[in-house]
């Protein structure tokens, strides 16, 4: 490895054009990486710059002066694209002339050479006055290091300065914590975003560097087994990061991962995240198990004087007495400990039901509690005895308290050693943005919220184990529901169910997305549809639990995922399915004859010749303004595109489409009539004239929708570099005896089902129902077609077809 001097080639004696290239050049070795490579950077940039002061303080006749690196830079860990953190401090004794002229002699060459720089001019004493103003600076002083000049004035400035900040304890400590909150509320959840940002989102580098901070209080200190490793890789990963972009940023995009997974060595963007995830995960920990450790112990500088006062030496020993939980567990100061006659070595249900208890008392774990489990506690036998069993779903069933429990005994290993599969889903990301979580996270979100319905179904314990193994098969390749079944039954049987109750678990895995998937995106009036959900689910219990499953995992995956909407859906899904299972036939669609409004409107629409319409509002529970829509309009061409891109420029979503031709008596003629389920983009509902207006404009052409909805979707600025998946139109087998189904998967956006109902037009092909699906950014629409006749179309027509609107869409 070249050293630095052979690598800078003497920069002093180039001025800033020498830096730059040296710096260049370190930058570009191969073999330098890591803390190595930070290390030299810092290590070349003293280098330089102790040439500049040296040179200059000579040049402007300064003494009692130094040259302090503060921050980042303080600590030596200059990335490629870090800002230098300079403090030049003086003693107060030399002429502002000659002080100016000693900081332009050193501003300027750093400013020529493009980095950017955070520069102040001060004496100690200034130095220290604007620590005590300013907690940001504080905490840069902390990590204060001479470059250059008077070793003697930073020393007494930095003796002062870890004086203030122990001193000051009790009142900066939690400032910081607050700063610590704000910022992580601001920035989000490093370890669960898929562009996060590496050192602001709680768990990043700014919060590595807060612990250095709370340790040098004295007060505190963080839990180091891994943290200094966590801190190297999300340093590596921003270094990366800098050398891909070219720029000083902290966020690790989507089109970037890839390019800086290949430079730190790793597969691909997933493996990546999750050794990021896996960091934060580390820091974050650490800043709870602190910041805890930190309230207990300013809580106890605040009461032990009252306590003396008014209770003596033995009410404060009193005081500090421990309350029984479970057997082995107690409370004592607000933490859940080992009670002191506990022997994890002779208990192998210890660990869960420490879990257990604590969640369900809504007390954090001590870290050393924790720590002894891991140390001493026998493996259980497999399968697990029913205490420990119950004492897992105790555990799940506790609610919000679980999840701090459970990250606990995660970060110390046990839950891999209890659960070895689970490893495979640790710190997984999700790139589908509807998830807010990762896979392990949101399986435990999933648990939290099937708590909140286990009085809902007769068999709660297997509603919880559900929840939390329903995505179990994400660790694995191929479809995570198929795999993820086989696991569970395997994971069910070593957790001590019986076999009858682990196939039950397998079918809740297997299916737990055929509910929300089959009511938003099947034709419910359709018997097939219904048959074929009885079929899979298989009795009226396991519906239940399924039913709840699915709510659940919906909340846990994000705000897109459910709705009143999607609810109501779901449980008319639920209540047919539910009729079928206790032996009633599926019911089949609705008579084709028109209702009293259906035949007033096709009349209406017959005696003007145009189109005529109702819209009726509906306040749903989820605050969205729901309409329902009926349009019948005289048999013409191109009605589905040109109703779908009405409602899209007046921003309304369409949730669902059921179109039919209407015979009206004594051959009045036959009439289109259409009910359609949308939804208020912005709360706000449009003039049903307005709507009729426009209507009658798109399909005498007057008015041009495509162009009209090609302006909207230009309007919409797409993120930088994120490409899409392109749509992709298939035909779905086996799903209706009545119709064609076709599936459209593609990106969300203004019109699709304008265009799609286009493209069917130009097919040929007539549209029975419509139902619509949206998740983010992408939408599934699920389109129910017939020929000219009403029948399905046969199989080469059907795949025709498909191929028709996929190449149109694309």
């Amino acid at each position: 490895m070249t050293s630095v001097e052979e690598t800078t080639e003497d920069p002093t004696g180039s001025g800033p054009s020498g830096y730059a290239a040296a710096r260049l050049r370190l930058l570009q070795e191969e073999s330098r990486s890591g803390p190595s490579r930070r290390s030299a950077l810092s290590a070349l940039t003293d280098q330089w710059l102790n040439g500049l002061f040296t040179t200059a303080a000579q040049e402007a006749g300064v003494r009692g002066a130094a040259l302090v690196a503060v921050g980042g830079y303080g600590r030596g860990e200059l990335s490629p694209r870090s800002d230098l953190d300079l403090l030049l401090l003086h003693d107060g004794k030399a002429r502002p002339q000659a002080l100016g002229a000693l900081a332009d002699r050193l501003w300027y060459p750093v400013w020529d050479t493009g980095v950017a720089l955070d520069h102040s001019v001060r004496t100690p004493g200034e130095a220290r006055k604007v620590a005590a103003e300013d907690l940001k600076a504080h905490l840069g002083l902390l990590d204060a290091r001479l470059v250059a000049g008077d070793a003697g004035l930073l020393a007494g400035l930095r003796t002062a300065v870890l004086a203030d900040w122990r001193n000051q304890a009790a009142k900066r400590l939690p400032q910081l914590h607050a700063l610590c909150r704000e910022r992580a509320e601001r920035a989000g959840e490093l370890r669960f975003l898929l562009e996060p940002d590496l050192k602001d989102a709680r768990g990043g580098l700014r919060d590595a560097t807060t612990l250095r901070a709370v340790a040098a209080s004295w007060l505190a200190d963080a839990p180091r087994e891994g943290l200094a490793e966590a801190r190297r890789r999300l340093l590596d990963a921003r270094d990366a990061l800098h050398l891909v972009t070219g720029r000083a940023t902290d966020r690790l995009s989507l089109q970037e991962q890839p390019q800086v997974a290949a430079r730190l060595g790793l597969l691909d963007a997933d493996a990546l995240l999750r050794e990021v995830y896996e960091a934060a995960r580390v820091v974050a920990y650490a800043g709870d198990v602190t910041w805890r450790e930190v309230g207990r112990v300013l809580r106890a500088r605040a009461a032990r004087p009252r306590l003396r006062g008014l209770l003596g030496t033995r009410g404060a020993a009193a005081a500090a007495e421990r309350a029984p939980l479970a057997e082995g567990v107690v409370e004592s100061e607000g933490e859940a400990v080992l009670a002191l006659a506990a022997r994890p070595d002779r208990d192998p249900v210890l660990p869960l039901r420490f879990g257990a208890a604590a969640a369900q008392a809504g007390l954090p774990v001590s870290l050393h509690a924790v720590r002894r489990l891991a140390a001493q506690a026998r493996p259980l036998p497999v399968p697990w005895p029913a205490e420990a069993r119950e004492q897992l779903l105790t555990l799940l069933g506790a609610g919000e308290p679980m999840v701090g429990v459970w990250e606990a005994l995660e970060a110390e290993g046990l839950i891999s050693r209890l659960l070895p599969d689970w490893e495979r889903v640790r710190c997984r990301p999700q790139h589908n943005p509807v998830h807010t979580w990762t896979v392990d996270r949101h399986l435990i979100e999933t648990a939290v919220r099937a708590s909140a319905l286990t009085r809902r179904v007769g068999r709660p314990d297997l509603l919880l184990m559900a929840a939390l193994l329903h995505d179990i098969g994400k660790g694995w390749p191929g479809d995570h529901s198929v795999v993820g079944e086989t696991i569970a039954r395997d994971m069910a049987v070593r957790v001590g169910f019986d076999a009858e109750d682990a196939a039950v678990l397998g079918t809740l895995v297997r299916h737990h997305l055929l509910l929300v998937d089959t009511a938003t995106r099947r034709d419910l009036d359709d018997p097939a549809t219904v048959t074929a959900v009885a079929r899979a689910v298989g009795s009226t219990g396991t519906l239940e639990v399924l039913h709840a499953l699915t709510e659940a995992d919906a909340l846990a995956t994000g705000p897109a995922a459910w709705s009143t909407w999607r609810g109501s859906l779901v449980a008319d899904l639920v209540r047919r399915v539910a009729a079928v299972l206790s032996g009633e036939p599926a019911a089949g669609p609705e008579p084709e004859g028109p209702t009293a409004e259906q035949e007033r409107l096709a009349l209406e629409a017959l005696r003007t010749g145009e189109p005529v319409l109702t819209l009726h509002a509906r306040q749903e529970e989820d605050d969205a303004v729901g309409v329902e829509l009926a349009v019948a309009v005289p048999e013409q061409p191109g009605v589905l595109p040109a109703v779908s891109g009405v409602l899209a420029l007046h921003r309304l979503t369409v949730r669902a489409a059921d179109l039919r031709f209407l015979e009206l008596p004594d051959h009045l003629g036959e009439v289109l009539v259409l009910r359609w389920r949308v939804a208020a983009e912005y709360g706000a509902l449009p003039q049903a004239a307005r709507l009729r207006t426009d209507l009658i404009r798109a399909l005498d052409g007057s008015l041009d929708v495509p162009a009209k909805l090609a302006g909207r979707e230009a309007a919409y600025p797409r993120r930088r570099g994120v490409v899409p998946p392109p749509p992709r139109v298939t035909v779905v087998p086996d799903v209706s005896p009545l119709a064609t189904v076709l599936e459209v998967r593609a990106p969300d956006a203004v019109g699709l089902l304008h265009r799609i109902g286009r493209a069917l037009e130009a097919a040929g092909v007539r549209v029975r129902s419509a139902h619509v699906s949206t998740l983010g950014a992408n939408a599934v629409d699920t389109v129910y077609v017939v020929d000219p006749d009403g029948k399905p179309l046969p199989a080469a027509a059907a795949a025709a077809v498909a191929a028709q609107v996929q190449s149109a869409l694309a």
